[in-house]
């Protein structure tokens, strides 16, 4: 069947993101939760043990719309926390977060995707927790996730797409000012936004900049240092990196590399 649809390309008779999708259908029904699941040591998730103040930061600086809620620690997971409903806490007196709580949906990781697609679709679940043999848990996995197997990186409400929103300035951080950085921003205009002097004859953006520096693909999670400026690794696939968290670190000289 593939051979039939890249000739059918091959004499123009679809196009090649057509073909791409195509190829991502067949994909899916191959691959299983454990294949592209977020592995639990790189999870986003909230610990409600713990005051929300704590754990609000993150929250606002990763943008995630959904939070697999824990307690003490991440075999326990009792809920998934909507960022929405974090609005209550600025607007009552009174806030409980386990009265936000949504049901955790936990899945093994040999289920495969299009089930799991299925799956998602008909009980209107967004996000589930894949847990190993042991019941313990591996990691999670969003319907984008799989969609994304299918047509490609998808970018949701909260991704910035526009060059004047390729670096956002944060709420101040432990150590200084913070941005959230597109990794395709150009480094020359991460410079401006920033007020750094970083050089690089070898490579354009702020993304390419990293994997050199890293010597190897980034992965999410990855923190670094390159002078006063400190990179955190927000969101990245197999193949590239796409958003960062940069943080000005006090009393260090810049670099210029």
């Amino acid at each position: 069947m593939l051979e039939v649809l890249h000739d059918a390309h091959e004499r123009k008779l679809i196009d090649a993101d057509a073909l791409s999708m195509i190829e991502g259908v067949f994909q899916v029904s191959d691959l299983c939760a454990r294949d592209i699941m977020i592995p639990r040591s790189q999870m986003d998730v909230i610990d409600i043990s713990k005051p929300i103040e704590e754990w609000m930061p993150e929250v606002l600086s990763t943008a995630h719309s959904r939070f697999p809620a824990i307690e003490g620690e991440r075999d326990k997971v009792i809920g998934i926390l909507l960022a929405k409903d974090l609005l209550r806490y600025y607007a009552e007196e009174t806030f409980d977060v386990r009265d936000m709580l949504r049901p955790a949906i936990f899945i093994p990781e040999s289920k495969r995707l299009n089930v799991l697609l299925r799956d998602f679709r008909a009980n209107h679940n967004h996000m589930a927790i894949v847990v190993d043999e042991y019941s313990g848990v591996a990691g999670l996995i969003t319907i984008e996730d799989v969609l994304e197997q299918i047509v490609g990186d998808i970018e949701d409400e909260y991704d910035f797409d526009e060059a004047e929103d390729n670096v956002l300035s944060l709420k101040e951080g432990q150590f200084g000012p913070r941005w959230r950085v597109k990794a395709l921003t150009e480094i020359e205009q991460f410079n401006e936004e920033v007020g750094a002097h970083l050089v690089d004859d070898d490579v354009d953006t702020i993304g390419g900049l990293v994997s050199k520096h890293l010597g190897r693909m980034a992965h999410k999670g990855d923190i670094f240092d390159l002078g006063d400026l400190r990179f955190e690794v927000l969101r990245a696939d197999a193949r590239q990196v796409h958003v960062l968290l940069v943080e000005r670190l006090p009393d260090v000289p810049e670099l210029e590399l």
